[in-house]
């Protein structure tokens, strides 16, 4: 068996039945939607369409949810419908990331992922979905497409249809008959400041996007183009208006707007981050100071002040995470019910596995420290500890580059060069760390010159990656072309320009000046390095996907 949809835009009249049977069947709570009716318009008055398109998950073949979720609560059934168990849901919301139609939402009530499950308990006992009953107009049509005989297998048979964005490869498989592709493309016309019945809710976490090329118009006598809130209080204010409200530049984006949709959020916010600068300062610092204390039996200050502070951002580490998840008493699901495609998995087994070999490497040296740990047990639990550290702190440092690459519904995350960019975090972010740790204890000239040196290569090779690797090449996709320019030069701009010039450029001017200047130096990088994946993490969320 192969469940999927076919919709019928051309029988759809907006009525809402759908959305309305699927909340009262699922007990949907207010404020989300797993089935909802995108309208848009086209033309002038009173020449003027409305399109109607029900739009939900896509129950793919070839689901990303499904890969990113790290405790199996997402899962594929046998016959083709995309569930989800929110008794196990950690609330971690990669799914909702992973997914490239906005379908998934955090349901505010059980604090899990929620969407559309094709009404699986209905069709284990033989009925439709509730959506397919209520339906006026039969213009949503479900089945079984491995049934020769099935409806919905004649519809795709002989007419044609198209799905929502083909090119990821997803293979959807809720199909529109006569789809509108105004409605079809997400990005084909940007929504206003709010919709024909109700104010848009969209929450930014950040600076709001500038309007551009959507920016909304009042064409009148004297020429002036009114921005967003500003376009209701001119027209309270009765501005001259001689036509209908327009958008953008061209004729074709001056005759259609979007006037209802489903309400967008965005999911990742400060913490992730947060926690990619602490993670790096502490991959780094071990990466930094395992080769020097190697096969050396004395007891080092230097080495319990740089372990210390290695466990003090791993605990920062991971309670940024834990405070990013809807469902933090959950947490032990990573480790007991690993779903091992998921990079949120494998990070778990990563962070736990570096926390707690350096927390015990801490124990010791400060145990060997004030003369409870003999010289030579000292060097053997060195060996023992700082081995299997340095592959864990370069997995530390680098996972969430393939964390974002899991991601498949924001394309600005697919990028080659980000687990490169990462690594190169790791190592400037290590190195001074270490040299401030260096400073306090009066580490020899010799080492901070090589610690200083490190991170002025490491700091100038990061700022090629970005200018010319991550922003330097063109895209692959509008969404991602659409990420670059509101970064580099939109709303995020300052966050972007600014986390280069505070986190790059001022630390290699710093500790050129003196590596005794490494304490300023790595608080400006931590800062500018925050900045910069502000925009990095939040810009391509505010792109919607539906």
């Amino acid at each position: 068996m192969n469940y999927g949809f076919v919709i019928n835009t051309g029988n759809c009249i907006g009525c809402h039945a759908c959305s309305t049977a699927c909340k009262s069947e699922n007990q949907v709570p207010l404020g989300v939607q797993r089935t909802w009716v995108k309208t848009t318009e086209q033309g002038r008055y009173p020449d003027v369409t409305r399109h109607f398109q029900v739009t939900r998950c896509n129950h793919c073949a070839n689901p990303p949810c499904v890969r990113s979720c790290p405790t199996t609560a997402m899962y594929q059934r046998d016959d083709g419908i995309v569930e989800f168990d929110p008794d196990v849901c950690i609330g971690c919301k990669a799914c909702i990331q992973a997914c490239p139609y906005d379908a998934i939402h955090i349901d505010p009530d059980s604090g899990t992922a929620s969407k559309c499950h094709y009404c699986a308990h209905r069709v284990d006992v033989g009925q439709e979905p509730a959506c397919v009953v209520v339906c006026p107009e039969h213009a949503i049509i479900a089945g079984d497409m491995d049934d020769p005989k099935s409806e919905i297998s004649a519809i795709l048979a002989t007419k044609h249809v198209t799905v929502r964005k083909p090119e990821q490869g997803t293979s959807p498989k809720l199909f529109y008959v006569n789809g509108n592709e105004l409605a079809l493309h997400p990005t084909a016309k940007a929504a206003g400041e709010s919709f024909w019945n109700s104010d848009v809710v969209t929450h930014h976490h950040g600076p709001a996007p500038e309007m551009g090329d959507a920016s909304h118009k009042l064409p009148g006598t004297d020429g002036t183009a009114y921005h967003g809130a500003q376009l209701r209080e001119a027209q309270d204010q009765g501005a001259p208006w001689n036509g209908p409200i327009q958008f953008g530049g061209t004729a074709a984006e001056q005759m259609s707007q979007v006037v209802w949709n489903a309400q967008h959020d965005i999911h990742w916010h400060w913490p992730i981050p947060a926690y990619i600068v602490t993670k790096a300062a502490a991959g780094g610092l071990v990466l930094a100071m395992v080769p020097l204390i190697l096969g050396s039996a004395s007891a080092s200050g230097m080495m319990v002040i740089a372990l210390a502070l290695v466990v003090a951002l791993m605990v920062a580490t991971n309670g940024l995470l834990l405070y990013d998840l809807e469902r933090p008493e959950r947490f032990l699901f990573l480790l007991i019910r690993p779903q091992w495609r998921s990079w949120v998995a494998r990070a778990a087994w990563i962070l736990t596995g570096f926390t707690a070999l350096s927390s015990f490497w801490f124990g010791v040296e400060l145990l060997a420290y004030v003369g409870w740990v003999s010289p030579g047990n000292l060097s053997l639990a060195r060996w023992f500890f700082g081995v299997p550290l340095v592959p864990l702190s370069l997995a530390t440092g680098t996972y969430t580059a393939f964390l974002f690459a899991q991601a498949e519904g924001r394309d600005f995350w697919q990028s080659p060069v980000t687990p490169v960019h990462m690594l190169m975090q790791t190592f400037y972010m290590g190195a001074l760390a270490a040299l401030t740790v260096g400073s306090l204890v009066g580490l020899g000239d010799v080492t901070m010159e090589r610690f200083q040196n490190f991170g002025l290569a490491t700091m100038g090779l990061s700022l090629v990656l970005v200018l010319f690797g991550e922003f330097g090449v063109s895209r692959a996709s509008e969404l991602a072309v659409r990420a670059q320019r509101e970064i580099q030069w939109g709303a995020w701009k300052h966050h972007f320009w600014g986390g280069l010039a505070v986190g790059l450029v001022l630390p290699m001017l710093l500790i050129l000046v003196s590596s005794y200047l490494a304490l300023p130096a790595l608080l400006a990088a931590g800062a500018g390095l925050f900045a910069y994946e502000l925009a990095f993490v939040l810009a391509p969320q505010q792109i919607q996907n539906s």
